[in-house]
């Protein structure tokens, strides 16, 4: 098991915030994704799912919802 993680610039609201769990934590090889106060870690299955592709979506995901990644 691996871990992807990314800092958002803001909070995500709630809504936000279980709209990324429904959609990243429903790939397949994704086991699990934590969304709390501007951190989201997501745990993943290399062997299912490849990391650079993973961070691609969480990353359009996080942006299309409004908010900005900070690197």
């Amino acid at each position: 098991m691996k871990e992807a993680r990314f800092n958002v610039a803001k909070h995500l609201c709630a809504e936000c915030s279980m709209a990324l769990r429904r959609f990243i934590g429903g790939m397949d090889g994704v086991e699990s994704i934590d969304a709390e106060q501007g951190k989201i870690t997501v745990k993943f299955n290399e062997a299912e799912i490849d990391e650079k592709k993973l961070s691609t979506i969480t990353r359009d995901s996080i942006e299309k919802l409004g908010y900005r990644l900070e690197e």
